[in-house]
């Protein structure tokens, strides 16, 4: 029998945070706290509705500049796994406005991104420090794979801002 493999790509990224832990995982679990960082450079995240526990579902969006047309974008995150200031699993999710899941291709997202992201975020105290990684799995191109490392790097630069108060 042959198998067919479909090759996937993952982000990988890694920040140490000048915040205790406390205060980086509420950047995750408090919708007032993520509209701080949510998007890339430039975006705005105008509403993030929290529902942080296993099985709910948060959604979340964020703004484009009205140099790229200003329209909200949503998504929602789907808990599979949290444990309190260790780790958070979610699965994102482009959606609408009522979080209504679609496939990304139905926005005229790049056809290399997943319907669904998993991601996993891990938090790791180093003295008065937070140490926090995040995977995302899935992306069908490393193209593809490359501009949501580059997104998420901003979202984390805006989070590091964000948590010098």
């Amino acid at each position: 029998m042959i198998q067919d493999t479909i090759k996937t790509y993952n982000v990988y990224t890694s920040r140490t945070f000048d915040a205790p832990i406390d205060v980086v995982w509420k950047a995750w679990s408090d919708g007032n706290e993520v509209m701080k960082w949510w998007g890339p450079a430039g975006f705005t995240s105008p509403s993030a509705k929290m529902d942080f526990r296993e099985g709910g579902t948060s959604l979340v969006c964020m703004r484009a500049p009205k140099e790229f047309g200003g329209m909200d974008m949503y998504n929602t995150w789907t808990y599979t796994k949290i444990i309190p200031k260790e780790r958070i699993e979610f699965t994102l999710n482009f959606s609408d406005k009522d979080g209504n899941i679609f496939d990304p291709a139905q926005m005229g997202m790049p056809s290399g991104i997943p319907k669904g992201v998993p991601h996993v975020i891990t938090f790791k105290k180093i003295g008065d420090k937070t140490e926090m990684s995040i995977t995302e799995f899935g992306y069908k191109d490393e193209q593809t794979m490359q501009m949501s490392k580059a997104g998420l790097e901003q979202c984390l630069d805006k989070m590091a801002t964000s948590l010098r108060g």
